[in-house]
């Protein structure tokens, strides 16, 4: 899957300049679906250069992206590529530097490669098959075997209508681990654990493909578990992401659980 991985890296790559360059200036700002959910014309931007630059490649291949210009759901048969111009969209409105461009290809719903890339912060994370990489060096999730010294990472975000589900996770996290993060970027987050740098990343709500696949095949592929809300094997429509480095995994899950409390 080298052709496609490396693909996915243009790609990214790509997309990250022309976000990037659009980062810290003057935004034009939109509401979507909420108060919290933005969108910018460096999304857009940023959008289409990543879908122009997989259809050179792979001019037959389905795009499925964050904004409307593309379809929205991953097919179950055949390669198809995902896409999100900027993971951390709130964040980047308010020029905090914890944001991704990431581009994963599928097949038959799997991923199979990826990368996201971080302009602000000069990382890079690349999935190729079973090897995932951060900035050219191999990743591994971290050996900690004590909940207690875990640092883990609620991510998605909660509606308003949900907040008591938010609540539940953080406390579950407080109550069973050393630490617990918040970034506002889920694929950042999964990125992390991936790296070691955290030990777990939990939600109940279903993620969407374009904030998740590319993180959590790169947990995976450094030899970490992830599942859904039930302990189940993790798909790009699973209820609930449960990612950790496996070491105390039945921990996170509870963590993850204690949303429905």
């Amino acid at each position: 899957m080298s052709d496609r991985a490396d693909c996915a890296l243009r790609a990214a790559e790509a997309g990250a300049e022309v976000a990037a360059a659009a980062f810290r200036g003057d935004l034009d700002v939109e509401r979507k679906a909420g108060k919290t959910d933005l969108v910018t014309d460096a999304d857009r931007d940023a959008q289409r250069q990543i879908a122009a630059t997989v259809r050179e490649a792979y001019p037959d291949d389905p795009v499925v992206g964050e904004e409307n210009e593309e379809a929205s759901a991953v097919p179950d048969e055949g390669p198809a590529w995902i896409i999100d111009p900027i993971d951390g969209t709130n964040n980047f409105v308010r020029g905090v530097p914890v944001w991704t461009t990431s581009v994963a290809a599928t097949v038959d719903g799997e991923t199979v490669a990826g990368a996201s890339v971080c302009p602000a912060l000069g990382d890079t994370f690349r999935l190729d098959g079973g090897t995932a990489t951060v900035n050219g060096e191999v990743a591994s999730v971290s050996d900690r075997t004590d909940p207690e010294t875990f640092a883990v990472v609620p991510t998605m975000w909660w509606g308003f209508d949900r907040r008591e589900e938010y609540a539940g996770i953080c406390r579950g996290v407080v109550e069973r681990f050393g630490d617990l993060r918040r970034y506002g970027s889920a694929q950042y987050a999964l990125a992390l654990c991936a790296t070691g740098a955290v030990d777990g990343v939990v939600t109940n709500v279903r993620a969407a493909p374009w904030d998740s696949v590319v993180g959590a095949g790169l947990v995976e592929a450094a030899g970490g578990t992830v599942t859904d809300i039930h302990g189940d094997p993790w798909r790009h429509d699973s209820t609930g992401l449960v990612a950790s480095n496996g070491e105390a995994h039945g921990a996170v899950l509870e963590a993850a659980r204690a949303a429905e409390r």
